[in-house]
Order: structure tokens, then sequence, then C-alpha cells
């Protein structure tokens, strides 16, 4: 993700803390990607961790994703589901979505995107059409801002990157958005965002982030590894430790940032 990541306009991490700093009333927050029948552990812990910071701002978080996360969520968070597998279908689902919530603020994390064709790939370039749940329609008649975080050019949001994604050896996804985080795992790109969100607002810098439990939560409710297709405490192959050592990372470099 470097080369797509120096395609983009400086700053984009702090516009997109900023734009959810700003953000009041209802926050939608989509996630899921289907891999091996379920969905994968990227995703929807840092969707989980944007949940949790947008509600302690004051914000009405909504998780929008697929009936297989929300049957294992139960009533533990505010859901909408994501129903329609045809476009025409999810274009009047949207419609009604952003009547009845009129969001502020839509963030979209490792969530899969149409390609120009209108299909839906994987990294490995194959067609996973028949388990993706269009959001294309959402994201072109919002009104409110948009942020999309991936990892691997296929995500929603990610046309935002242009044509720096034909370079890449994928199907890339076509739509963008208003600010695009990229990252080498979209569960990081979330953990960045929060900390220089909580940096802004003059606050601990992920001190309550529990990043292994989330992950362990994910595999709990079925959740498997995108690159190893198994139920463990792993995101994109990367063992919880990587992660964990990463947020420490990103609260040393804010703390040096606060000094200076």
């Amino acid at each position: 993700m470097r080369c797509v990541q120096e395609s983009l306009p400086s700053g984009y991490l702090l516009r997109a803390a900023q734009r959810v700093v700003a953000a009041e009333g209802n926050v939608i927050i989509c996630t899921g990607f289907p891999v091996a029948g379920t969905f994968e552990t990227d995703g929807p812990p840092g969707a989980f961790a944007l949940y949790h910071f947008i509600e302690s701002l004051g914000s009405k978080p909504w998780l929008l994703t697929g009936d297989a996360i929300i049957r294992a969520l139960g009533e533990s968070i505010r859901t909408w589901p994501l129903k329609s597998f045809d476009f025409e279908a999810a274009h009047a689902e949207a419609q009604g979505l952003l009547l009845d919530l009129a969001p502020s603020l839509i963030i979209m994390i490792e969530r899969p995107g149409a390609a120009a064709d209108g299909r839906f790939y994987n990294i490995a370039g194959k067609d996973i059409t028949a388990h993706c749940r269009p959001v294309e329609p959402l994201l072109e008649l919002a009104t409110c801002p948009v942020i999309a975080i991936g990892d691997g050019g296929n995500e929603a949001g990610m046309g935002r990157a242009g044509q720096i994604l034909d370079t890449l050896d994928i199907k890339p996804a076509s739509v963008g958005c208003d600010e695009l985080i990229v990252a080498d795992v979209s569960n990081w790109g979330a953990y960045g965002l929060i900390a220089l969100a909580e940096a802004i607002c003059e606050r601990p810098v992920l001190d309550w982030l529990d990043s292994d439990a989330l992950l362990q939560r994910c595999v709990d409710l079925g959740a498997v590894d995108g690159v190893s297709h198994e139920p463990t405490n792993t995101e994109d192959g990367f063992k919880a430790a990587v992660g964990e050592a990463l947020i420490e990372e990103i609260r040393q470099l804010i703390s040096r940032g606060k000094e200076t």
C-alpha cells in the first residue's frame, strides 16, 4: 500500500480525524468482508473500536453490515442490516437508510468495493459477487462526508486513489470517498484514526484499547483470518502481538509530537 499512500494528498489522516471529531448525531460505520463462508477478522475489530470511540464523543454510531455479523452480535450494539445483493434494490435500501438516519458521517472499513465492471473481487482476483451486498448506492447518494479504510485496493472507497490502483495486480474498487486511509491491515488504519482524533480532543491515546480482545471477540463471533481462513486470533496473517506493538508505537509517536 505504500505506493497508494504516496499518491494521496498529504494530511489525509488528520483531515479524517477532524471529520470524526466534528461529526454529530448518527454516524454509520460499515464493515464485513466475506471469506470462507463467513467474514474476516480484519475490519470488524476496527469498526468496534470506532463505534466505542464515536459513542464516547456523544454521537450515535450505527454498525452497517451483513446479517452474519448482526446475528452474531445480537443486541449488544446498534446495527442496521445490509440486505440487498442487487444494485437496484440496494439503491432503494440506501435511500431509506439515509432518510431515516440522516448521518453526519459514514466510515467504510474493509468492505468490498465493486470494480468498474460492477462485480466484486477478492485480493486474488476471484469473483465474490454472489457473497457481497453493494454499498456503492449508499456512497453515491450520501451528502455527508465519507471516510474509507482499506489495505488492498479492492475495498469500498479505494477508488479515491485513482490510476495508481491500475498498477497493482488486483481488480480495484471504482467508487471513491472524501478521505481515504490506507494501511497494511485495515484495523490498524482505524486505530491510527482514533489515536489522532483522541489527540485532537486532548485525551489519553488508545489507553482503553485492547486489540487482542477485539480480535478474539470477532473469532468468537465466527470470523476467520483473511489469509489463512482459520479461526485464529490473527489479522491478515499477523499475530495479535504485531498489532499491539503498532498501537504502542502510535502512542509513543503522538506523545513525542505533543512534547515538541
